[in-house]
């Protein structure tokens, strides 16, 4: 029995369907177990609260700071002479609470004895004259006139001696209550005032927070510096993470704290990071459609910390293969 020879367009078709259904074997390779990441870093940006010419930078890029070691200097010598004038005042106002707490000087006590002993001696005088008057008025030998005029003498030496009296009580003692009160806040006020001046002397030399290298300096010696202004970026290595964008359909079997192996290219030596963040939003990379076939191009963003002592390693922008572990 002879074979029927296929036409020559049928038989084109029929290569067409071949090389076809090739590619979508090609194409529909099993799904991998390593997605692709990239190493991303939380920058510091230290800055001074005050302004000021950048006066010292003692450090440079890529050089390695410890916690506590200085960073920058800006200009002291505005602050410092707003700190001497401060404590200046503070120390006028405690001289002035102290004055009102003693009350009057000894030279300014002494001086109004002398006048109450005055005073005591007027009266004195003033009541034995009296006594004349009416001894003198009573053998009718003294108008009645003389009489009165020596009692109302007498009463006048004696409101004088009142009145001395009642100034020396007033030296011995020390100010008027509201008096004092109203220094002491004064006192308060300045020290309030001083402590703020010696802050933002302290604030213009700036210390390092962390161990880490210096990723950048923004700034150069001699530059004037706004308040607020970064001088130099740091990048903690516990500031260091990796982002890798999961398909949705692994979403599910994602939790925090699961590991997974992260190695970068030109390494052969994986390290092993922790999941730390999923995110609860979906990105996706357009067109896209809504529809249970396209749902592979959904993706949700996961971070993973690095160790510590690994994370040097690893540089902003670097790309990394993740791997995640089975729980």
């Amino acid at each position: 029995m002879k074979r029927e020879k296929l036409s020559r367009p049928a038989s084109r078709w029929l290569g067409i369907l071949v090389v076809v259904g090739l590619l979508f074997a090609g194409c529909r390779r099993p799904p991998s177990s390593t997605l692709n990441g990239y190493v991303e870093g939380d920058y510091v940006y230290v800055a001074a609260p005050v302004s000021g010419r950048l006066e010292t930078l003692a450090v440079r890029r890529g050089q390695a700071v410890t916690n506590g070691e200085p960073l920058f200097q800006l200009e002291l010598e505005p602050e410092q002479a707003r700190v001497k004038e401060a404590e200046s005042r503070v120390q006028g106002a405690r001289a002035l609470l102290a004055d009102l707490l003693k009350g009057r000087r000894d030279s300014e006590k002494s001086s109004v004895r002398a006048q109450l002993a005055e005073a005591e001696a007027a009266l004195s005088l003033a009541a034995a004259e009296r006594q004349r008057q009416v001894s003198l008025s009573d053998h009718q030998a003294a108008s009645r006139q003389e009489r009165e005029r020596a009692e109302a003498l007498e009463r006048q030496a004696d409101e004088r001696v009142r009145r001395v009296r009642a100034d020396l009580d007033t030296a011995e003692l020390g100010a008027r209550v509201d008096q004092v009160a109203a220094a002491e806040a004064e006192v308060r006020t300045l020290e309030a005032a001083a402590g703020r001046v010696r802050w933002e002397l302290e604030q213009k030399q700036v210390r390092s927070a962390y161990d880490t290298p210096v990723h950048d300096t923004l700034y150069r010696p001699g530059e004037w510096v706004a308040a607020g202004k970064p001088v130099l970026v740091l990048l903690p290595p516990g500031n260091i993470k990796i982002r890798v964008f999961v398909p949705e359909e692994r979403l599910g079997s994602l939790q925090l704290s699961d590991r997974a192996f992260v190695q970068a290219d030109g390494t052969t030596q994986s390290t092993e990071a922790t999941v730390n963040f999923v995110s609860n939003r979906a990105e996706y990379t357009p067109p896209i459609l809504y529809s249970r076939d396209k749902r592979d191009r959904l993706v949700y963003l996961v971070e993973l910390a690095l160790p510590p002592a690994d994370a040097p390693r690893f540089h902003p922008g670097q790309p990394v293969d993740v791997t995640f572990m089975a729980r």
